[in-house]
């Protein structure tokens, strides 16, 4: 906001006018912008990790399509980040990946904490931490999960 003031006879500063100046609509703009990235990065992340889930899964899109009851075209979508979806189709794609939902959701940040791993996230569980971990090719992942499972099938 800009100020515009006079001096009047008296000494004092008479405010004429406020208005938005130039230098604050630019911080407007440049804070919008980074918000815009931020979100773009955020939906890139989920989709990376939709994708990696479903490739696990050993899904095809129309599967997994057909699974959630969420068409292939808008799937496709959001796996490049294109689309927000909401909770209930987020929901619908946990199901179908068996991840649990606050993965996914903490993955899309809408839990508080933002990230998995982040501070107020949910506590994931052995195989969510796996499927969440970054670091690992999705062969590392699925050898991982095959030998977790194995050990947890021989000690039940």
């Amino acid at each position: 906001m800009v100020t515009v003031a006079v001096m009047d006879t008296d000494g004092e500063d008479e405010v004429l006018e406020e208005r938005p100046g130039r230098r604050s609509r630019a911080l407007k703009d440049r804070v919008i912008k980074e918000q815009s990235q931020s979100l773009q990065a955020h939906l890139e992340t989920l989709g990376n990790f939709i994708h990696s889930q479903r490739k696990l899964a050993n899904l095809s899109l129309r599967e997994l399509a057909e699974r959630t009851n969420v068409s292939n075209p808008y799937l496709s979508q959001i796996e490049r980040g294109l689309h927000e979806p909401s909770v209930r189709v987020l929901r619908s794609i946990a199901r179908a990946l068996n991840v649990s939902a606050e993965t996914l959701l903490a993955q899309a940040g809408i839990l508080e904490g933002e990230e998995v791993g982040g501070s107020g996230a949910p506590e994931l569980s052995t195989e969510d931490a796996i499927r969440a971990d970054r670091f690992l090719s999705n062969s590392q992942k699925e050898a991982l999960l095959t030998v977790y499972r194995s050990y947890r099938a021989a000690s039940a």
